[in-house]
């Protein structure tokens, strides 16, 4: 996998481009006229205190805090695809990464991918070489393997063995452990506030809240993506910091398998009511149309996944 990152990503739109951009979409000519005049000629100064600085003219790149931004960035990206049907691209926002399988330690599919997307960023004056990482996760029980160096613009893409994307640590041997340290040692940080909100006599009820909202929400963090496949320790860990709070609080809180189970539930119910989400064949009912047919794993690693999950708790719903 490589981790892509843009330089700067919004405010290095350019306005002709995202207006050929939108007319590939469908969109009316004027309304990209309105747009890229709503980009270019903008005038921009920093205001600190009383004293405000000169003013500069901008042409290029999106208004930040703009409600349009985002969606025009996005419009702006929307041709940044895999080239070949054995390579992903994934994006969310200015997040990118690339995704491909290597057997037989055959990386040209992989490389020629990678290749493809620097040409894409150097036509839409993108990415940023020094903050782009590659992971590799190698599964093999046999001897390590040699994977030939990366290079994107003349520069050795640098080979991390964990990356943090969208707020959840990757790591290299797909263990969830740097993942849920990480949480933990955060979540205990924020008990120090819940004691000194304590301390000064708030009702259980505000404090509760306080709770849920700063510390549960940092442990239920894409819960479904890791929880499953997390180790006996990180759970344990994760409820001593769920036990610390309950003392402070004086009351009873919910534990992270009874949160897991439902957002598993919830996320899955989702899929299920959407025909265009990619995982929806996934949850297809038996003959009988009562229950969700059963994901046939090999390993506890799978029979813990989210999907396997998931369907039991729909099963167990119905």
């Amino acid at each position: 996998m490589q981790f892509v990152d843009y330089s700067s990503a919004f405010n290095t739109i350019i306005p002709s481009l995202l207006t050929t951009k939108l007319e590939d979409l469908g969109l009316h000519s004027s309304l990209g006229d309105w747009i890229s005049n709503f980009l270019t000629d903008r005038p921009q100064s920093v205001r600190g205190g009383n004293c405000v600085s000169s003013g500069l003219t901008l042409s290029t790149g999106a208004p930040q805090g703009c409600v349009l931004s985002p969606l025009l960035y996005s419009m702006y990206t929307f041709d940044c695809v895999a080239t070949s049907s054995f390579t992903t691209i994934i994006k969310f926002a200015d997040d990118t990464f690339i995704m491909g399988p290597i057997s037989g330690n055959d990386e040209r599919a992989y490389l020629e991918e990678i290749k493809h997307l620097e040409n894409w960023c150097q036509e839409n004056n993108l990415l940023n070489v020094s903050k782009t990482k590659e992971l590799i996760v190698d599964c093999s029980r046999k001897q390590e393997r040699h994977y030939q160096p990366v290079r994107t613009n003349g520069t050795t893409v640098e080979r991390v063995d964990s990356f943090r994307y969208l707020g959840v640590h990757i790591s290299q041997d797909l263990s969830w452990s740097r993942h849920t340290n990480s949480l933990a040692k955060k979540a205990c940080q924020h008990l120090y506030h819940l004691r000194r909100l304590r301390d000064f006599r708030l009702p259980s009820k505000v404090l509760r809240n306080f709770y849920t909202c700063t510390t549960e929400s940092i442990l239920t963090g894409n819960i479904t993506a890791w929880f499953g496949n997390s180790t006996k320790q990180d759970r344990q860990a994760f409820q001593r910091v769920v036990r610390s709070a309950e003392r402070i609080i004086h009351t009873e809180l919910p534990d992270l398998q009874t949160i897991y189970y439902k957002q598993c539930q919830t996320k899955a119910r989702r899929i299920v009511k959407d025909p265009t989400h990619p995982n929806n064949k996934i949850f297809s009912l038996l003959r009988s149309g009562r229950r969700f047919r059963s994901l046939k794993t090999n390993t506890e690693r799978l029979k813990r996944s989210f999907f396997s999950q998931a369907i039991q708790a729909l099963n167990q719903g119905n």
